[in-house]
């Protein structure tokens, strides 16, 4: 990761947290400029690693360090990249280490821009701009769109650090899912009591489609049931849009058995109503209604005692003794795994753009801490495809 000279510089210690989370090796490059806004000892703390300064470092040089540096690279992000650096870059300059590892490496190369609206539109930075995005090697992220240090308002806001580690993992294809067809529920259900009003529950589907976009990205061809929620629908996802928990579990079995894994991460509601009111229900002079229940489908144990089953991972949302409750419904329901997180934790859970889980199985248990739920999409899905790789070494189902 290169860090350039710019008040975004500070978000560069919150995009090295997140990249860490989500398992990457960060190795940081700062140019001169980039340590009046942030010290190297802040980005060796949270990297785990030396912070590199110099291109003519006599420790470093003895070996080729910029040499070395280029080589191990999978992935450079120049964020904030300013103009100055941008205007280097598109001229071929290498007069920093920076520069000096982008023109050595084989690595593709993401900038994220960040500077004044006014230098972002110059007409300059622009023919710099267009020269880069002609590059096989080089992508840019962003800028995005809003208020700025100096006081203006317009392009050239770096991207949050969260949006630009999610760019990052996107640019990994694990294929770790690659020609398996995957089944994920996602978001509330909705169960109607007269036209208007209905039984749901606090579920964004936030984790769902964060499941969805990381099986995609792992490969897997990817059928996402949704309840009704307010995201967009992922690309290259094949998406059913359901209100009901009974809708949902006829969308979970159309289909199924051309299903490899399925993961039940929509929060159903256990319940519905008896009848639903043909007009809407009228307040009556009764300080007490009743309203009568009748229990819904299990959606994740239908599907996983279904005849040729596919691997099943369900989801536990708990308040309390969330590791006990969780084995107890991995074994009752007869799932392969199970994603438990405790939603009464402040910070996470529904409605939360983070979460922390544990991962159940019948013999393991696996915590992932709290992290964004992109991020954790990632770490989940590899845990997952390792375990359903396993399962299908050894049920004669391996492709």
């Amino acid at each position: 990761m290169g860090i350039t000279g710019g008040i975004a510089a500070y978000k560069s210690a919150e995009l090295t947290r997140l990249l860490k989370g989500a398992g990457a090796d960060v190795r940081v490059v700062m140019t001169p400029a980039a340590t009046e806004f942030i010290t190297p000892l802040t980005l060796q703390a949270l990297s785990g690693n030396p912070v590199h300064l110099q291109l003519l470092n006599p420790e470093a040089e003895a070996g080729m360090g910029h040499i070395e540096l280029a080589k191990w690279a999978d992935l450079i992000l120049v964020a904030p990249a300013s103009a100055d650096f941008i205007a280097r870059l598109a001229a071929g300059m290498g007069d920093d280490l920076l520069t000096t590892l982008c023109l050595a490496s084989d690595a593709p190369i993401c900038l994220a821009p960040a500077m004044n609206q006014a230098m972002w539109r110059d007409a300059r930075t622009q023919q710099n701009v267009d020269k880069l995005k002609a590059s096989i090697d080089i992508q840019l992220f962003g800028p995005g769109i809003g208020e700025q240090a100096c006081g203006d308002t317009g392009p050239g806001r770096m991207l949050e650090p969260s949006q630009l580690a999610e760019l990052c993992a996107g640019q990994f294809e694990t294929l770790a899912l690659s020609g398996r067809t995957v089944f994920i529920t996602a978001g509330p259900t909705r169960e109607a009591l007269d036209p208007v009003r209905y039984i749901s529950n606090h579920s964004s589907g936030k984790m769902g489609y964060a499941l969805a976009e990381a099986a995609r990205d792992a490969g897997a061809r990817v059928k996402l049931i949704t309840g009704p929620v307010s995201i967009a629908a992922p690309e290259r996802v094949e998406c059913i849009r359901v209100e009901s928990a009974q809708q949902m579990l006829d969308a979970s079995l159309t289909g199924l058995s051309g299903c490899d894994l399925f993961i039940a991460a929509a929060a159903v509601a256990d319940y519905r109503p008896v009848s639903i009111a043909e007009h809407k229900i009228k307040k009556g002079s009764e300080e007490i209604m009743e309203l009568h229940l009748v229990k819904n489908p299990d959606i994740v144990a239908t599907v996983a005692a279904a005849e040729d089953r596919p691997y099943t991972v369900g989801f536990a949302a708990e308040t309390r003794d969330v590791v006990s409750y969780a084995q107890n419904k991995l074994a009752r329901k007869k799932l392969d795994l199970i994603v438990a997180n405790d939603v009464s934790a402040p910070g996470i859970g529904f409605n939360s753009d983070e979460n922390a889980v544990t991962l159940v199985g019948p013999d393991s248990i696996e915590t992932l801490p709290q992290t964004h739920k992109q991020q954790l999409a990632r770490q989940l899905i590899n845990r997952i495809a390792r375990h359903f790789n396993e399962y299908a070494k050894t049920s004669g189902k391996d492709s």
